[in-house]
């Protein structure tokens, strides 16, 4: 059998995980809102303003994938809603699962 192919939204480093997120602040929950158009969409309460949105974003990431703080962090979209995230010391698989991000057909 050969690897599993997951979605363009994960992308496997040397040392974890990169995850492409699209956010949306100031949303009514937060929430996990499945991949579109290869980003995973997080919606946040949290607003855009002094870097709130990328704080939440990245402890409700921790959270979910049940990991310390140090191991969540923003490669680059630091005024963007496209988000790069690199995760440290995980595999795609538990990325994937803990994220509910399914596997491609291909």
């Amino acid at each position: 059998m050969g690897t599993v192919p997951y979605p363009p939204v994960l992308t496997a480093t040397a040392k974890g995980v990169l995850l492409r997120v699209r956010v949306q602040p100031g949303a009514r929950m937060e929430r996990l809102d499945g991949v579109h158009d290869h980003d995973l969409r997080l919606r946040l309460t949290a607003p855009p303003v002094d870097g709130a949105a990328n704080a939440a974003c990245l402890g409700f990431l921790t959270k979910m994938l049940r990991l310390r703080r140090s191991q969540v962090r923003l490669q680059s979209g630091q005024k963007s809603r496209h988000k790069l995230i690199h995760i440290d010391g995980v595999t795609l698989r538990q990325v994937a699962a803990a994220l509910g991000i399914p596997h491609s057909s291909a």
